[in-house]
This record gives structure tokens, C-alpha cells and sequence, in this order.
């Protein structure tokens, strides 16, 4: 357990978006934010594609493991934020939040078309992903000074 504030990021399946959002926040706050991800009703499994665009920018989530929010209950969650907006209606109030934010972005899991094309949607994603939660851990590093 840590004494860093624990930040959950929620989608509905746990495969893509919260992974892809959980890898890049602990990758640009992990040293003062701890990072989790969970699904209101996981896929059980990470997306093989999300595994690999994250690598393909050294992030390595490959021992992700898709979980239910469920698992959270008992954690004091301090930020919430949603993915999608299935997990935004699904989701619970957990023990001392004191923050919620809710930034969809697209299902890459839904991408069709060839393997690079599909490839393309994840890296879109991913970097869109990147972009929204890198300005949060610069403003919550800002808010620590």
C-alpha cells in the first residue's frame, strides 16, 4: 500500500482506454500519484494492441490485468476518472473521493479494417489519451509546488 494518492481510471471492459490512460499517468506522475484501472464489467484481458503501441513509446503494460471497480471498494480513492461513458454511469461513489473527471475517448477495441489500420486507431487513442493526461499530472505536480 502507499501513501500516494490513488487515482482510478474506470472504462467498461478494462481493456484498452484504462490501460492505455493507467501506463501513460503512472509513466508521467507514478512518483506522487499511485495509478490503478478497473472495469464496471471487465474483459479479462488487456487488448494485445494496446500492449503494443504502449511499448512502441517504452511503456510496458503487459502485466496489466483487467479487474473489476468492485476491487476498489475497500481503497480510499481519492480521484476517479471515467474513459467511457458506459463506466461514467456505472460508476460508484468510493471511500474518501474527493475528485471525479470524466474524459471519454474512442474504443480503440472497435477499430476495424486491416491490422495496421486498427494499429492506427490504437496509436490515435493512445496519444490523444496522452495529451489529456499529461496536462492533469503536470497541473497536480503544479498544485504540489
Amino acid at each position: 500500500m502507499s501513501n500516494k494518492p490513488l487515482i482510478l481510471i474506470l472504462c467498461t471492459g478494462n481493456s484498452c482506454r484504462s490501460h492505455l490512460a493507467e501506463g501513460l499517468l503512472r509513466q508521467f506522475a507514478g512518483d506522487f500519484l499511485e495509478v490503478a484501472s478497473a472495469g464496471s464489467k471487465p474483459a479479462g484481458y488487456v487488448h494485445p494492441l494496446a500492449v503494443q503501441v504502449m511499448r512502441e513509446i517504452g511503456v510496458d503494460i503487459s502485466t496489466h490485468t483487467s479487474k473489476h471497480m468492485n476491487e476498489f471498494l475497500n481503497r480510499k480513492v481519492e480521484t476517479v476518472i471515467t474513459v467511457c461513458g458506459n463506466a461514467d454511469q456505472a460508476c460508484p461513489m468510493f471511500p474518501g473521493q474527493m475528485n471525479r473527471h470524466h474524459w471519454p475517448f474512442d474504443d480503440p477495441a472497435h477499430a476495424t479494417g486491416t491490422e495496421e489500420e486498427k494499429l492506427a486507431v490504437f496509436r490515435r487513442v493512445r496519444n490523444e489519451i496522452a495529451a489529456v493526461f499529461r496536462a492533469y499530472a503536470d497541473g497536480r505536480r503544479d498544485a504540489r509546488q
